[in-house]
């Protein structure tokens, strides 16, 4: 746990960041009514175009972050196809966190073991046998497994991928 690069801790550090402010600040109580009840956040006289923009580009700027680690601290290099997959992953992440940021970092934790599990059986005597693809996709088959038992009981946004228009009900 105390060998990771800054990258990591700071992914910790993040995930507790987003939490209190989506959860403790009047900034994150906006930010959730945009994707519960954008008409609402417009009769604070808020634009609700303007904050779901802005929560985009925070969410951008954190998946360059998570780019940056890959290629800075994961790889320690730069290929094509280095991310494979794994911002689909990011989005299952948050659906099986239920759009809570601790749940989702759990989550993550426990896709990024089976990943590190994958690589270990590869080098036994199992991973002679078995072709290496199946080492490959495990993690993935068991994010698509978890996101199955979750969304049976996940709540989205009410607004979620629901475009908002100013006046329109």
């Amino acid at each position: 746990m105390f060998q990771q690069t800054p990258l990591t801790y700071a992914a910790f550090a993040t995930a507790a960041l987003v939490a209190l402010i989506l959860f403790r600040t009047p900034l994150g109580l906006t930010l959730r009514a945009a994707g519960e009840n954008p008409a609402a956040v417009a009769a604070q006289g808020l634009s609700v175009t303007a904050i779901r923009s802005g929560a985009v580009i925070a969410g951008s700027g954190l998946m360059a972050v998570g780019g940056a680690f890959l290629t800075m601290s994961a790889f320690d290099s730069f290929f094509f196809e280095m991310v494979n997959g794994r911002g689909w992953i990011c989005i299952a992440l948050v659906m099986f966190g239920a759009w809570k940021p601790g749940k989702t970092l759990l989550g993550a934790i426990l896709f990024a073991a089976f990943d590190a599990l994958q690589v270990r059986l590869q080098q036994t005597p199992l991973g002679a046998q078995v072709p290496y693809q199946v080492f490959l996709m495990a993690p993935y088959i068991l994010s698509i497994a978890a996101l199955v038992v979750m969304s049976r009981r996940a709540a989205v946004p009410a607004a979620l991928m629901v475009p908002y228009r100013k006046g329109e009900r």
